[in-house]
């Protein structure tokens, strides 16, 4: 029996897959002396967001065989360190992606007929806050994607299937036939998507070249009436250059389920905004998207430790000289 050092707690499903091959120790959230002292004997983690682990981590941990992150990103785990180590990096690409397009659906609607704003005017100021806001169809507008994988591509369908919207994107990395087979016209460039959409909704992972991918210039590059959604990565945008947006009135407004950092301050001024919709990174957190991670995490991760080849192996290079 191997020991499985949880950073956060799972769905009691996915737990029960862990438990019945395996020793549970935690969740242990806190970077202290006795969660550092199971991971030093650790077979297995299972981490969220918080824990980065890189070189200096793994070298703490001989008998690590293998990192399990529920969800998408990976942001937080070094694969080339991992893999150095000889450790295997598991997660759950499908698991979320239902959930979280729904939630930047939902961000959209809400910017499209103001419904927060019309939600706090009505209760602070009586029925004559009717006239504070006026909504848009969507009908015949433009959503522009950045990023047509998984949740992009499901988002897409949503969009045109549903509410008859036009819908670009832009991904250097999609076969044009994905793309048509979605509807989805493919643009050449960040900067077309950003001048035509009425809706742009942020879908990529946050890697050295997305991060600050939203800037000053491209936020300029967009209509006045245009709406901003960001439910991938808090850096993917410049914060400072979107709250200078939003204040001058550049853009529409924005809605937002990540930041940078996590959690925001609690004096961001993106908070405080009557024409930005905030989340606190839940968009993936429905009872069937946690379910879906927690059980796929717990598979993978029992796969690994079996000797099994995992389905969603993220450095698939180490397989062979995995410790």
């Amino acid at each position: 029996m191997k020991t499985v050092l949880l950073e956060s707690s799972l769905h009691p499903d996915g737990l029960a897959i862990l438990k019945h091959e395996h020793h549970i120790v935690g969740p242990l959230t806190a970077d202290n002396e006795e969660r550092r002292k199971v991971f030093a004997t650790a077979h297995a983690i299972v981490i969220g967001s918080n824990w980065q682990i890189d070189d200096a981590t793994l070298a703490q941990s001989p008998t690590l065989q293998v990192v399990g992150r529920p969800g998408i990103g990976i942001d937080n785990i070094v694969l080339a360190d991992a893999t150095r180590h000889g450790v295997c990096v598991v997660h759950t690409p499908d698991a979320p992606t239902r959930s979280t397009a729904e939630h930047a659906f939902t961000l959209l609607i809400g910017l499209a007929k103001g419904l927060t704003r019309s939600d706090r005017g009505f209760r602070q100021r009586g029925w004559a806050s009717r006239n504070d806001f006026t909504g848009v169809e969507l009908k015949g507008k433009t959503l522009g994607l950045v990023g047509l994988g998984r949740i992009g591509g499901t988002l897409a369908r949503m969009a045109h299937d549903g509410f008859e919207m036009r819908v670009i994107a832009f991904d250097p990395f999609i076969d044009p036939a994905r793309a048509a087979a979605l509807n989805v016209t493919l643009k050449p460039s960040l900067r077309d998507v950003l001048a035509e959409a009425d809706f742009v909704s942020l879908h990529s992972a946050l890697t050295a070249e997305t991060r600050g991918l939203i800037g000053k210039a491209e936020l300029e590059t967009m209509k006045p009436t245009a709406f901003l959604i960001n439910c991938s990565r808090g850096p993917v945008i410049d914060e400072a250059a979107l709250l200078a947006a939003l204040r001058a009135g550049r853009i529409a407004g924005a809605g937002l389920d990540v930041y940078s950092p996590e959690p925001p301050l609690p004096d961001n001024p993106l908070l405080t905004l009557e024409n930005v919709i905030v989340t606190p990174h839940i968009a993936s957190h429905t009872f069937d998207g946690v379910h879906a991670m927690s059980v796929g995490v717990a598979e993978e991760v029992c796969a690994v430790l079996r000797g099994e080849r995992p389905r969603w192996l993220a450095n698939p290079e180490v397989w062979e000289r995995r410790r």
